[in-house]
């Protein structure tokens, strides 16, 4: 689902030079070549150091006081699972069927103490157009002990894109999910509000990807033929594939899913309705389909816990959401 990557390291230094060097090429054969790249590859940065752009936005900053520090003591984490608090991350992995038709996915049961304590985070800790790291490399910068890859803002131009309380994009053109500070969990349209208005009602985090795979508990129609973009590479969403999605259980309750897949005799991948399926059977009632392909990752506890595309090697992503140590 994500669009051809470059080689790319930490800091994205790497990255950009074969860019530049691809692009100098591109634009003296000009025309649509040279747009495409521009559009779909070239890193474009709009707000650098988001930490501190966000923290210096009203309401959005954090502080270490007694309640935290009791919190990180009492801390315990095993192989799959991790405790803190009233907050809990178990994973578990599940394989089904034999042969070619072997799929493994992997379900991070979650239990949030309060709402925000998922969080967003994007490559290089910058907002912006193609700019990747990933999953892994983006959680290790932001301590998280559980993360997974989100929804490829950074390959858009559309959608409603909400972070940690912060407006970053108000184009609405899909369907969405919005995640409040009250810890409900909600799909919406979003062509019929605003992100301002999805701040007034209390949204703390937006993905924009889709389709969802539930209504009241129930397996979506139609969600076979759904198309996220129309634009250049968006056109593998349907078959069996990779994929991420989000369920949620009850409130502040709420279990992610990472089905690999491409790797006969390992993981098939699933379609959309096989995603579905997954979900009801974990008992959601909500839940809503991201990005996937070779970019479907989760990680927990300074590890990868997938296999991408079989060859136990993550592409990068534009953003993640993610559980921080305490």
């Amino acid at each position: 689902m994500t669009p051809p990557q470059t080689e790319h390291r930490k800091g994205g230094r790497t990255r950009r030079v074969v860019i530049s060097a691809v692009l100098a090429v591109t634009l003296s054969a000009g025309g649509a070549a040279a747009w495409a790249l521009d559009r779909f590859v070239v890193p474009h940065a709009e707000i650098t150091n988001v930490s501190e752009y966000e923290a210096s936005q009203a309401g959005t900053s954090t502080t270490t006081d007694a309640t935290s520090a009791e919190t990180s003591a009492s801390a315990v984490v095993t192989d799959t699972s991790y405790t803190a608090g009233d907050t809990g991350v178990t994973v578990s992995t599940v394989t089904t069927g034999s042969g070619d038709d072997t799929v493994t996915y992997y379900v991070a049961d979650v239990v949030l103490d309060d709402a925000t304590t998922l969080k967003s985070a994007f490559a290089e800790d910058t907002y912006g157009e193609n700019i990747t790291e990933t999953t892994s490399a983006i959680a290790e910068d932001h301590n998280a002990i559980f993360a997974i890859n989100g929804d490829y803002y950074g390959f858009r131009d559309t959608g409603i894109v909400i972070r940690n309380g912060v407006v970053y994009r108000d184009e609405g053109a899909r369907q969405g999910l919005a995640f409040y500070k009250d810890g409900t969990v909600k799909v919406y349209d979003e062509t019929t509000t605003s992100a301002d208005q999805l701040i007034a009602d209390g949204v703390w985090n937006t993905l924009s990807f889709g389709p969802s795979l539930l209504d009241n508990g129930e397996i979506a129609s139609g969600i076979e033929d759904v198309e996220v973009d129309t634009n250049f590479g968006n056109h593998s969403i349907q078959g069996e594939q990779p994929r991420t999605a989000v369920g949620v259980i009850d409130q502040n309750h709420l279990v992610f899913v990472v089905v690999d897949g491409r790797s006969p005799g390992y993981s098939a991948g699933v379609t959309m309705t096989g995603l579905a399926q997954i979900m009801k059977d974990l008992g959601a009632t909500t839940a809503y389909n991201i990005d996937g392909g070779g970019s479907s990752t989760m990680y927990f506890n300074g590890s990868l816990v997938n296999n991408p595309l079989g060859e136990n090697k993550e592409r990068g992503t534009s953003d993640i959401l993610y559980i921080a140590q305490s």
